[in-house]
C-alpha cells in the first residue's frame, strides 16, 4: 500500500473560532501540492497561532526579532530530489511546518481589503511553495512565485 498526503492542521489555544475549518486549510494545501506536482505521500503541518509565538519562532529560528505573517520551516535539504535523497521507511515525504500568525493575516485582510480567508489561504499557499523549495530573493524569483501564488489561488476559491 503506498502511503497517501498527511495535511496536519493546528489552532494554539484561545485561536479557535471564526476561523476557517481544518478541512477547508487541508483543502488549500493539497490544491498547492497537487499544482506543483508533489509527491502524492507528502506531508505538511500547518498551526495558526498568535503574533508573540510568531515573533519568538522567527527570532529563536531566523534570527529575525519582529512578527511576521507566516514562516516555513523545510524538512527536505534544497537539493534532495536532484541528489537522489532517501525516502524514510514509511514512505512519507515530510515536507515541512508552516506557522501562520491569526493576528497578522487579519490586519493585512484589511489592509489589502479582502477577507482574512483570503490572506490565510494566500498565506497557506506561500508557505507550501517555500516547503516546496520556492523562493523569493530576487525579483525574478519573487515574480514566479507571486504568478503560482495567484495561480493556485483562483483554483481554491478562498471565499
Amino acid at each position: 500500500m503506498f502511503p497517501r498526503m498527511k495535511i496536519a492542521v493546528s489552532f494554539d489555544k484561545g485561536i479557535e473560532g471564526g476561523l476557517p475549518t481544518s478541512a477547508w486549510l487541508r483543502g488549500i494545501i493539497k490544491k498547492a501540492l497537487v499544482s506543483e506536482d508533489a509527491s502524492p505521500s507528502s506531508e505538511v503541518s500547518v498551526l495558526i497561532t498568535g503574533q508573540e509565538r510568531v515573533r519568538e519562532l522567527n527570532r529563536t529560528y531566523l534570527d529575525e526579532d519582529r512578527p511576521t505573517d507566516v514562516l516555513s520551516f523545510p524538512m527536505l535539504p534544497p537539493e534532495a530530489e536532484k541528489s537522489g535523497f532517501v525516502s524514510p521507511p514509511d514512505g512519507q515525504v515530510h515536507l515541512g511546518e508552516i506557522i501562520i500568525s491569526l493576528p497578522q493575516a487579519e490586519q493585512q485582510a484589511r489592509e489589502r481589503g479582502h477577507s482574512t480567508r483570503h490572506e490565510i489561504a494566500l498565506l497557506t499557499i506561500h508557505g507550501v511553495l517555500h516547503l516546496l523549495g520556492h523562493d523569493h530573493a530576487d525579483p525574478d524569483q519573487e515574480r514566479e512565485m507571486r504568478q503560482k501564488e495567484m495561480s493556485i489561488l483562483s483554483a481554491v476559491d478562498p471565499e
